[in-house]
């Protein structure tokens, strides 16, 4: 396994080793806190001089004029400006001062809402100079346009062959959501592009390849700027974004797999450092370029770093929840829906104060912290977005699953599935709640291939009513609770593809 799926559970896959799997899998303690409006622990973030940091700057007001005031701040603070973010008012920086958020508080006047450090190691991708390309229209992708087909309307989807492709039998899980009977139906539309928020997708995959959308990849891990080079968001160090994208959209070609909507474009949008961390700044910088570059769908099968849970009542980690929250909420008003990773610590997040978090901050020294519930896993827990547990083949809820009523938006498959992988353009399975999530985004895309009117919010009213209720079962971990049609361990049931499309 790559360091991104064994080391640590940023990305929500399962280790296949079975001293990993422990580590992964392992149920956190259960220690009864005081009541939900306990403050959490506080993590200090130390940042000495010398040592260069990343911090997220989020302006009072979205719009040009205030993002230019806090830039101008930051350098009279002592930091460089690494990426602005007008459109949702949100500035990423480095500094080697201890004394920046002091500093930039204080030159930011009244344009400035809040200021936090996004990590609590050392940023190692780099600083660019001080001196970089301004931001508006048409520069830094700041002009939205979408590289889509140029065939007048939306085309008619398409009727897919008859053919099964070599492994096409093995994938029980396009069974259980009925997606093999949606591909009598459609396979997809050309017109839909959906966002693999991940670790970059292997270019020349034969069973990905013809589905890559190379206009519209883009890699997020260079200090949160994006990157267009031609190879920048290959995969380097983890094949997992590579399995999640099989999932998706693995072209119906006659070899390997099929994926969820096998005729729709992917674009790799790598927000997964070579060191395996995906901070606030990549997933901004990965949320705005979706909406941007009008993507109808993304992918998130990630919590962000360093930190499980984000806390509001901390000034730091509010501050970079804020930004993500702002990117997420605007790339939807752009027409984009998302899904998301429920994650795979086993726990109900709908109560907090139940568990500590014992992992974070995980790119340093972790602490064991008394969380609340206005602490949240993102981007899993913020509004609008799909919400994915996962279950096994049998149909029980995966032991590694989170779980929680009113949290959990749906169900799909993430036990043992079958996708491509990196190495010798192959094939393997893997397990989280990683691999549920991509299940949730191909119906999505689906969905969108037959709906092309519905809205993020009507798309996600759909999936979630179109579900097969699924009453509690047995497993691991705190019981289940609710009703068949919603319940804690699958929300409002298993995703149906079939459904989607009729």
């Amino acid at each position: 396994m790559t360091r991104i799926t064994a080391r640590r559970r940023t990305t929500f896959a399962v280790a296949a080793s079975a001293a990993a799997a422990v580590a992964l899998l392992g149920a956190a303690p259960t220690v009864a806190t005081a009541d939900i409006t306990e403050m959490s622990t506080p993590v200090p973030i130390a940042a000495p001089d010398g040592m260069t940091m990343s911090y997220i700057l989020n302006t009072k007001v979205a719009n040009p004029g205030q993002t230019r005031l806090v830039e101008k701040a930051v350098t009279e603070a002592g930091g460089v400006v690494v990426q602005s973010w007008p459109q949702i008012g949100v500035v990423v920086a480095h500094s080697q001062r201890s004394a920046f958020r002091a500093d930039v508080r204080a030159a930011g006047g009244n344009a400035l809402d809040s200021v936090g450090a996004s990590r609590t190691a050392e940023v190692l991708e780099g600083t660019p100079a001080a001196a970089q390309a301004p931001w508006g229209p048409g520069a830094n992708g700041y002009k939205k346009g979408a590289s889509k087909p140029t065939n007048g309307d939306v085309e008619a989807p398409t009727t897919p062959a008859e053919t099964l492709d070599t492994r096409e039998g093995e994938q029980w899980d396009m069974q259980m959501i009925k997606a093999d009977q949606a591909h009598k139906i459609t396979d997809g539309s050309r017109n839909v592009l959906v966002g693999v928020l991940d670790s970059g997708i292997d270019p020349d995959h034969p069973d990905l390849q013809p589905n890559i959308d190379l206009a519209t990849s883009v890699n997020c891990t260079d200090g949160g700027r994006p990157d267009t080079s031609a190879t920048g968001w290959n995969p380097t160090t983890s094949d997992h974004g590579t399995h999640v994208a099989g999932t998706i959209a693995a072209p119906r070609n006659g070899v390997g797999i099929v994926g969820v909507a096998p005729n729709v474009r992917m674009a790799a949008v790598k927000v997964v450092s070579d060191e395996g961390y995906i901070y606030p700044e990549y997933a901004v910088c990965g949320f705005v370029w979706a909406g941007l570059k009008g993507m109808d769908v993304t992918n998130n099968s990630y919590y962000i770093d360093p930190f499980e849970f984000w806390c509001s009542d901390q000034p730091d980690q509010a501050a970079a929840k804020e930004a993500v929250t702002r990117a997420v909420a605007w790339s939807t008003k752009q027409g984009v829906v998302h899904a998301a990773a429920a994650g795979n610590s086993a726990k109900d997040l709908s109560d907090k104060t139940k568990f500590q978090d014992t992992g974070s901050p995980n790119d340093s020294t972790p602490v064991v912290r008394t969380i609340n519930n206005e602490c949240h896993d993102i981007p899993a827990e913020l509004p609008g977005v799909v919400t994915t547990s996962s279950a096994t083949r049998t149909g029980v809820l995966s032991n590694f699953s989170n779980r929680g009523l009113g949290v959990i938006d749906v169900s799909a498959p993430g036990s043992s599935i079958l996708s491509t992988i990196v190495t010798n353009n192959g094939y393997g399975t893997k397990s989280g709640t990683s691999m549920a999530s991509p299940h949730a985004a191909g119906v999505l895309a689906l969905m969108k291939s037959v709906h092309p009117e519905l809205t993020p919010e009507q798309m996600v009213a759909k999936l979630r009513a179109d579900a097969t209720d699924k009453a509690c079962s047995t497993a691991t971990g705190p019981a289940c609770v609710g009703t068949p049609e919603d319940n804690s361990y699958f929300g409002e049931g298993m995703i149906d593809a079939l459904k989607a499309v009729s």
